[in-house]
């Protein structure tokens, strides 16, 4: 046993410390992640941000950034420390006007200690100046910020932020945004929503975004560099903005081809999923070696390596309906990415079967019979796939399986019901698969857990396809339907 001395110096400062008041003693720091067990470190604990406004100036040239963040946020929790997600280097930090300290940790975190202590249910404005050089940082060995011969742009999944601005960066704290960039005369900008205005001073013109409904921080896009863009609106008014790199070269006409009927597809997409959910559509095909396309919300990114074999509206539909699925409504964790990728599947599986070129069922028995028992497809659980297998195919092709068997299920009048329904019942807000499986329960009155439990959790090919009516295992092996090269072009996709 050791007999402790208090020296008394030390007896005074216990004195004091019990004259300051509990409250301020029960302050703590956020936590460095939002508690998401795909990806631990992501997102942050102890508040909620509503709306970011992000003033940014680039020199293509050099990818030099600099940056001044306002972030709008309520405290949900006593705070002594809070973090923010983000890795460009870092000169002044301000909570409610004040100074605040800061330093970093681990591979991402920004560490801020406010200059007083906030307590729960505090609105906070936190200003972050910054800047730094985008491509030379990376975190867990990669970066999300991919340079093109005439600028820069930042699309990913499911990180892509840390790169160009601080957040919260987990689809659990959606916020509204405002961007605005300026850039060297004669490069133009490409951000999420509407256009405000631009204007040129001094050789540099500013662009100023909007996106007035709320937003995951991995569904916000930047796209720097020479632009044709092109504007219209839809036959159901709504507004579309697309935009091409100059210098795509022959994947220039099959990527208008494609894009150029984004409006015709939201509108087609609306009579399935109801009225389409933000203030504009559109997409951007910038010149990348990048091979995948990304649902960045009202602004797609497709890669030009979608439309090397000719045009795809198959890709075009699948980014359009993550609007509503994956969008609008977000996962809840990344566990829950099948909401997101099944419905976009099973959404180009409802356009080849509109196209003439094979049904939803012919599509379902297609993909069933192409996997044997002992393919590995089956192995993972598109209901929650893990980290590793998180966009394997099986989340898209099996997801879209399990689609078509709860069609089967509940009959069309209640299937139809659910896929419009979902997206208004949870709009512009977060829902796990659970809380489908729970909606589509109320809807069809019908029992679902056995069905969901088959085809998302069972690491092992289901009994029989996915089959109008009775059961069937039947011997015919399923042809492939015209639709197919076509769907499986966008294997790449997210």
């Amino acid at each position: 046993m050791h007999r402790r001395i208090i020296a008394p110096g030390a007896l005074a400062a216990a004195t004091l410390m019990l004259a300051i008041p509990a409250s301020a003693a029960s302050h703590t720091p956020g936590a460095p992640g939002i508690g998401d067990p795909y990806y631990p470190a992501y997102g942050n604990g102890g508040y909620d941000v509503s709306h970011y406004d992000l003033r940014l100036q680039y020199q293509p040239a050099t990818d030099e950034l600099e940056g001044t963040a306002t972030i709008l946020a309520k405290t949900t929790q006593d705070l002594s420390s809070f973090d923010l997600d983000f890795l460009l280097d870092v000169s002044e930090v301000r909570v409610n006007g004040a100074k605040a300290s800061f330093t970093t940790s681990g591979q991402h975190e920004l560490v801020i200690t406010p200059k007083t202590p906030l307590d729960k249910g505090t609105s906070i404005t936190v200003v972050v100046r910054y800047s730094g050089v985008p491509s030379t940082k990376s975190a867990y060995g990669f970066n999300t910020w991919h340079r093109t011969p005439d600028g820069a742009i930042a699309a990913d999944e499911p990180e892509a932020a840390w790169w160009w601005y601080p957040s919260n960066d987990h689809p659990l704290d959606k916020a509204t945004y405002d961007v605005s960039v300026a850039v060297p005369d004669g490069t133009q900008v490409i951000s999420n929503g509407l256009l405000q205005s631009t204007s040129s001073k001094l050789g540099w013109t500013q662009y100023n975004w909007r996106e007035n409904k709320p937003q995951a921080t991995y569904l916000t896009t930047l796209a720097i560099g020479k632009f044709d863009i092109t504007t219209g609106t839809s036959e159901d008014g709504v507004p579309v903005v697309n935009a091409y790199s100059k210098d795509l070269g022959d994947n220039d006409g099959a990527a208008r081809a494609s894009v150029e009927r984004t409006g015709e597809l939201v509108d087609w997409l609306s009579g399935y999923f109801g009225p389409y959910p933000f203030s504009s559509a559109g997409g951007y095909v910038p010149n990348t070696t990048t091979g995948y396309a990304l649902e960045t919300q009202t602004r797609v990114y497709y890669s030009p390596k979608q439309f090397a074999n000719g045009a795809n509206t198959s890709v075009v539909v699948h980014e359009l309906a993550h609007q509503w699925y994956g969008d609008s409504v977000s996962l809840k964790g990344w566990k829950d990415i099948w909401i997101n990728e099944g419905f976009a599947r099973y959404a180009q599986w409802l356009w080849s079967e509109h196209e003439g070129e094979g049904t939803t069922q012919e599509l379902a028995d297609y993909v069933y019979d192409s996997h044997p028992a002992d393919d590995a497809f089956w192995t993972v659980k598109p209901g929650d796939p893990g980290p590793d297998d998180q966009f394997d195919i099986a989340v898209y092709d099996r997801g879209a399986l399990a689609i078509q068997a709860l069609r089967n299920a509940v009959g069309d009048d209640a299937f139809f019901a659910i896929l419009k329904g979902w997206p208004q019942e949870h709009a512009y807000g977060n829902a796990s698969v659970a809380d489908f499986e729970a909606y589509a329960e109320r809807v069809s009155g019908k029992s679902l857990g056995a069905l969901f439990d088959t085809w998302l959790f069972q690491p092992s090919k289901p009994a029989a396809r996915a089959a109008r009516g009775a059961a069937i295992t039947g011997s015919a092996v399923a042809v492939r339907p015209k639709s197919w090269k076509k769907i499986a072009a966008t294997n790449s996709v997210h």
